[in-house]
């Protein structure tokens, strides 16, 4: 349906949607909407996404730039007029279901996905639709974790998302009609695609879920002309460099529990019986956008857990590069440098929320270019970006208990749960105050481990992890001095956070909540300043930009399937009273 213009305090559930229809794979048509006000789009230009960081118009990253910052520079909604924030539309989706975009916004037209790989084009200031696309899915779609997608990317006057089949699409920026398709990979293998992609000049480069299902983990470039691969990086190295060093600790020295002479007999065993080529199944998905460096022309992402997730017995080695930091060429995809957080990780503790670039002061107080990561485990990392390099890590964000007992038949409880810490949650940095903002959940849970063959891109988990029903469950929104390691601030939630955040130059973080609550917080202090009731889960980062002098403020509220919180349809643009 079209957007509306609304007013008021509150969404009691939303405004009644028209079609609301919970697509499953293989129903939707791929075509265009039919209610179609093609208008004029601006070309993107790589110069526009280099330049992005200091936009206040548009929101052209999925993390508003190549650094992923998520620090968006217009000041006109600050902390001293937020109160007057009230809804200026909103849209319904068809699609009642996860919703995970940060709405991508250029020359006041906005780009929004769903659940099952729809995309809208909105008109910015109305919130009236532009063109539909549905994507016409494959027989075959494994996925973990919801049918989510968190975004496109724009580039030139085109439109480009992965999708839940293993494909990846451009369409035509003004119509949405489909110039070409590529295949990313094999959905009966377990791949699938819910990243937004990343564009860089002539490039559209994109990592592959599936660590659940036995893949063997990447990133692609593909030519953004006709959709040709150009290049591959692995995220699980072949031959025995999947092996590493054969770490014993976590980064801060604390003892992995390993039996090492145990795990080189298992894999002296396995060569000798001609089963040594696990790691072609070794896992290692890429779940979020890289962040990209110009001046070096490396770009930095963060890889999942190995498979199976609990079960080590038959995956000996570190499993490089599993739960690590990675910098690679934009150029060729060559390997450059890494940061192993978990070496044989057994718990299901991966790297999943995206990398941002920073200037960061360096074990002696110099400033240096440096990398942040929130983590699971629960800590904001600070590495050096020429060598990958640990700098430092922040106080932990949630309680930790028992950590790094093994999981066992009967489970084994141990916190963080395997959700975190930070999920795939995107951070955000306020440059000015050296601040990062980080959503965390807190669910206490036991470890289970079952050793089962490879299933053939079918779930395997290698056991399972148990939310423990009789202990709390809360998250929070922690604001990190990554200079220091130290925790400015806290604000404790009702339900475990995840979603992402936004911080903007007028001095707020805004974040949503499971429950439906979105709310603006005081970067330096973390004091809610404002907060409006959107009836579904707000477990989608916020994006921010400016039409006709006027700054918005755009959330999704769809709620999400990985934590069953109230699903919706609603994208919700807000503005200050006139």
């Amino acid at each position: 349906m079209r957007g509306k213009h609304v007013s008021g305090y509150r969404l009691a559930g939303g405004v009644a949607a028209v079609a609301l229809v919970a697509l499953t794979s293989g129903v939707a048509a791929q075509e265009t909407g039919k209610t179609t006000l093609y208008g004029d789009l601006r070309v993107v230009t790589q110069d526009m996404l280099l330049r992005a960081a200091d936009d206040g118009n548009n929101f052209l990253h999925p993390q508003h730039n190549y650094a992923q910052t998520r620090f968006y520079p217009n000041r006109q909604i600050n902390t001293t007029n937020v109160h007057q924030l009230r809804p200026a539309w909103i849209f319904q989706t068809e699609v009642v279901d996860t919703m995970e975009v940060a709405p991508i916004v250029v020359d006041g037209v906005m780009y929004v996905t769903t659940a099952f790989n729809h995309v809208y084009a909105l008109d910015a200031e109305t919130g009236a639709q532009i063109w539909h696309y549905k994507h016409r899915m494959g027989p075959i779609t494994t996925y973990c974790c919801g049918p989510n997608n968190r975004g496109v990317a724009v580039a030139g006057d085109r439109v480009y998302m992965g999708t839940l089949d293993a494909k990846l699409v451009a369409l035509d920026a003004k119509t949405g009609k489909l110039v070409w398709e590529a295949e990313v990979g094999d959905p009966e293998l377990g791949y699938s695609e819910t990243m937004a992609p990343i564009v860089v000049e002539d490039k559209v480069i994109i990592g592959t879920n599936g660590g659940e299902y036995g893949i063997r983990g990447f990133v692609k470039a593909f030519s953004a002309a006709d959709g040709k691969l150009l290049w591959t990086f692995y995220t699980i190295s072949d031959g025995d460099r999947h092996l590493g060093t054969w770490r014993e600790t976590d980064p801060m020295g604390r003892s992995l529990n390993r039996d090492i002479a145990a795990e080189k007999k298992r894999l002296a065993e396995m060569k000798a019986a001609g089963k040594d080529d696990f790691w072609q199944r070794l896992g290692g998905g890429v779940w979020q956008t890289p962040a990209y460096d110009p001046e070096t022309r490396r770009l930095y992402f963060v890889v999942g857990n190995p498979s199976p997730d609990l079960d080590g017995s038959n995956r000996p080695g570190d499993n490089l590069y599993t739960d690590s930091l990675v910098s690679i060429s934009v150029d060729t995809g060559e390997y450059v440098c890494h940061y192993q957080y978990i070496p044989h990780d057994v718990w299901d503790l991966d790297a999943v929320s995206p990398p941002i670039l920073a200037t960061v002061k360096d074990k002696d107080g110099k400033e240096v270019k440096g990398v942040l990561h929130g983590s699971k485990l629960p800590y904001v990392f600070v590495h050096r970006a020429d060598d990958c390099s640990l700098i430092r890590w922040s106080e932990p964000m949630v309680p930790i208990e028992n950590l790094w007992a093994l999981p066992t038949p009967a489970g084994t409880r141990m916190l963080p749960g395997a959700n975190g810490g930070v999920e795939w949650s995107a951070m955000a940095i306020h440059p000015g105050l050296h601040l990062a903002y980080a959503a965390n959940l807190h669910q206490p849970m036991t470890y289970h481990v079952e050793s089962t063959p490879y299933p053939g891109g079918k779930l395997w988990l290698g056991g399972a992890f148990k939310v423990i029903p009789t202990e709390e469950q809360w998250g929070n929104i922690t604001a990190v001095d990554y200079d220091t390691g130290k925790i400015r601030w806290q604000v404790r939630t009702q339900q475990p956070m995840i979603g992402g955040l936004l911080a903007t130059a007028g001095g707020l973080v805004f974040a949503g909540e499971g429950n439906g609550w979105f709310k603006a917080y005081d970067a330096a202090t973390g004091a809610v300043l404002w907060q409006f009731q959107l009836g579904a889960g707000v477990n989608a980062p916020a994006s921010s930009y400016t039409v006709k002098g006027k700054q918005y403020i755009v959330v999704g509220a769809g709620g999400n399937a990985q934590l069953d919180y109230k699903r919706g349809n609603d994208i919700v643009a807000f503005t200050l009273a006139d």
